[in-house]
């Protein structure tokens, strides 16, 4: 589908304020989740629901006025879009057209180059291909948080990711694993059943055929 914008008057949505009350309620359910541990296992299907619905306001917002980068929303709205839009994974045939539209809106600056970095491994990884960037992360057979899936040609990540304003591969690591503690999410006891669920998930909605 190709989004082209009507006038702003033909949508009852306000952009900014609009993303920025998504976007906290995304955060909200989220910590909420945390705190009882359920958010880390599997996709809690509050968390599902959610996320679709997001996807759903922000799809009536880019199809009014285009995607709300900077220029039209501001710094905070724009980064509420692209969190609602990496975080839509039910629904791969918008997050596939929202990577197309951010590859040109950051041409024009109005979208910084590490959120369609972030995007595309999203995108990449649940296709089941190699990502890019290293920006996904799961747990390891060391019981760790690392890059997953497997990165495209590692050797040249960090050349990568720098040229998207992302830090070394190493010092994101490193924060991914300080995160994970601070949130007391647990190891999965069974890696490999966690994987099977995934990728069954990833064939029910639509990302591999």
């Amino acid at each position: 589908m190709v989004y082209e914008a009507r006038s702003p008057e033909k949508s009852a949505l306000n952009p900014a304020s609009t993303l920025l009350t998504l976007a906290a309620a995304d955060r909200a359910l989220a910590s909420r989740l945390a705190a009882d541990g359920s958010l880390f296992q599997g996709y809690h299907p509050e968390m599902e629901a959610l996320h679709r619905a997001n996807a759903a306001q922000l799809r009536e917002i880019v199809t009014a006025h285009g995607w709300p980068g900077r220029s039209l929303v501001g710094e905070e709205a724009a980064e509420a879009a692209w969190l609602i839009v990496q975080h839509a994974i039910g629904e791969p045939v918008f997050q596939r057209e929202m990577l197309a539209v951010l590859q040109v809106e950051a041409q024009k600056g109005e979208v910084p180059a590490w959120q369609v970095a972030k995007l595309e491994d999203r995108v990449r990884s649940f296709e089941g291909r190699p990502q890019r960037y290293g920006t996904q992360f799961d747990w390891d057979e060391a019981g760790q948080m690392s890059p997953w899936p497997e990165i495209e040609e590692p050797e040249a990540v960090d050349e990568r990711r720098a040229a998207v304003g992302l830090p070394p591969l190493a010092e994101a690591i490193a924060s991914h694993c300080a995160r994970a503690a601070a949130s007391g999410a647990l190891v999965p006891a069974d890696l490999a059943a966690r994987r099977r669920e995934m990728d069954e998930w990833s064939l029910r909605v639509g990302w591999r055929g």
